[in-house]
């Protein structure tokens, strides 16, 4: 918990009880290697900050001439929060699923708990909107890498938002993050190790 209350504590203005009182409401949770800890069709009831690990986000592609297909469009991993946060703030059911990639430590607070502080301090929502923020520029990036870099130029951003974790992510996620087969990605991995 002292990486979230460090965060908390580069607040302008905010006393070591405030803080104190903010981490407080997040629960500490340890999830397992690949547990879906939020499946399509439901809401989304927490924020999480990422103490140690990694997550995906992924949707189920499925066609009536082939197999289903998982299709992962995201990341995060430790020192950042996330949620399916559409499914949060609006609370509808969520359109995709939100699985870990290894043994995960979460920190997590419930919508009502942020709702009440919100209520109580600008703190609050200075928080929730930092988390937003940054989730917004995460999806922004993304969207212009797929338009924009090639698939190698792709795996190696990744690579280098994640030096620590690249090798724990399996290569078909991988691929499916990069908008590739896992084969391609496996001749792009050979042809930059070859160099």
């Amino acid at each position: 918990m002292e990486k979230l209350l460090s965060i908390y504590k580069t607040i302008d203005g905010l006393s070591d009880e405030e803080a104190q009182y903010h981490v407080s409401k997040f629960k500490k949770i340890v999830y397992p290697k690949k547990k879906l800890i939020l499946k399509e069709g439901t809401t989304e009831d927490y924020l999480y900050f990422i103490d140690k690990g990694i997550i995906r986000f992924f949707v189920n592609k499925t066609h009536l001439t082939e197999p289903s297909k998982q299709i992962t469009f995201s990341f995060i991993a430790e020192n950042m929060f996330c949620s399916a946060y559409d499914s949060f703030i609006t609370r509808n059911p969520c359109a995709y699923n939100v699985e870990t990639v290894q043994e995960t430590t979460v920190y997590r607070i419930h919508f009502d708990d942020l709702q009440e502080l919100y209520a109580r301090s600008a703190v609050g929502n200075y928080l929730g909107r930092i988390s937003a923020e940054n989730l917004y520029v995460r999806k922004t990036q993304r969207e212009i890498s797929l338009l924009v870099n090639s698939a190698e130029e792709r795996y190696l951003n990744l690579a280098k938002a994640y030096p620590n974790f690249i090798s724990d992510i399996p290569l078909k996620h991988i691929a499916s993050y990069i908008g590739i087969t896992p084969q391609a990605l496996s001749r792009i991995r050979r042809r930059i190790a070859l160099t």
